[in-house]
């Protein structure tokens, strides 16, 4: 009698379309281990990817707005399990693989900074070599998790995750959704937040971009779903139609001018880059007070590697607190 892993990779022959990744034609890990006999090999990068403590900390980084007052707000976890949601919806439709859509969504963000892009601008000017999020994310997953024995994920998760800003000539389709999954998610939930905080009204959204997608967050999201999945299916490709093109590429534009670039909802990202070369310089300097795994990187592929990994995985509540204990005297009291 088949194990359910086996039924399910049989399955798949029939629910998977040409264009998606069958887990039986996974190109496999980077260590070879006996396959699960419950999961598929994408199913069980899923669970690694859920059960890391990257994973978790990703619930107390910044997507956008800087420590926002409020419980609403997004953060880099909820924008993960947004982006995977979709990624997912998308992958159903057009007959791609679920399980390594999933694994390369819920991953794609482990290697995000404190601060979110603003702490990445700081790291990128710090670090010898320059900082990119997405090439930390795959450190996380490769090296860095699991006391430095790392999660051990199918190539094509971790090509997924390394590619998922600006893409490479091999992707898989799954990756090509979670890409533009990504873009659709904050693009909106970003708009929604911002809307939420004062900075923006809807009525600000140009009206071709309105008229198109609509005024609130879940038909804007609607709107560029359906598109996908009617041009994907239509035309092969994963991506969202020349029709509806001018409006994803004008909502981008505007989100980039009055957003991500706007004074208001940026100021407190100049702090940003004190609070983190403090931290960072401190390190370089007192490496013996790192903690004892990232002492072991410092031995191994050298001092800044190592304060760039402690620094890059940290949380914003940790990073303000640390550099409070490292640079704001006690309060003295008498006892």
């Amino acid at each position: 009698m088949s194990c359910p892993r086996e039924r399910r990779e049989q399955a798949e022959a029939v629910l998977i379309g040409p264009r998606g990744v069958r887990a039986q034609d996974s190109r496999g890990r980077l260590h070879p281990e006996e396959p699960c006999p419950v999961r598929t090999c994408f199913q069980r990068d899923v669970d690694r990817i859920t059960h890391c403590k990257a994973f978790r900390r990703l619930k107390h980084k910044t997507q956008v707005f800087l420590q926002p007052e409020g419980d609403h707000y997004r953060t880099r976890l909820t924008h993960t399990l947004e982006v995977a949601r979709l990624a997912r919806t998308v992958a159903r439709a057009l007959e791609l693989n679920e399980d390594l859509t999933e694994a390369i969504a819920i991953g794609h963000d482990l290697g995000h900074t404190p601060f979110g892009h603003a702490g990445e601008r700081a790291l990128n000017c710090l670090h010898p070599g320059g900082f990119r999020h997405y090439e930390q994310s795959l450190r996380v997953v490769d090296v860095l998790e699991r006391d430095g024995r790392g999660l051990n994920l199918c190539y094509e998760t971790r090509m997924g995750i390394l590619n998922h800003t600006h893409g490479a000539p091999d992707d898989t389709a799954e990756a090509v959704a979670v890409r533009l999954c990504d873009q659709v998610a904050y693009l909106n939930h970003d708009l929604d937040d911002a809307v939420r905080a004062g900075i923006l009204r809807v009525e600000d959204v140009p009206d071709f971009i309105r008229a198109r997608v609509g005024d609130r967050s879940s038909r804007r999201i609607d709107s560029f779903v359906q598109d996908i999945v009617t041009y994907g299916a239509e035309s092969g490709r994963v991506w969202v139609s020349p029709e509806m093109e001018p409006v994803f590429t004008g909502l981008r534009e505007f989100m980039y001018e009055n957003v991500y670039r706007n004074p208001v909802a940026k100021g407190e990202e100049s702090k940003v880059d004190g609070i983190l070369e403090g931290i960072y310089q401190y390190y370089i300097k007192h490496t013996k007070r790192l903690p004892e795994e990232f002492q072991a990187i410092a031995c191994e592929e050298g001092v800044h590697r190592a304060v760039c990994d402690y620094v890059a995985g940290m949380t914003d509540k940790y990073a303000v607190a640390l550099y409070g204990d490292i640079f704001i005297p006690a309060s003295w009291q008498v006892k």
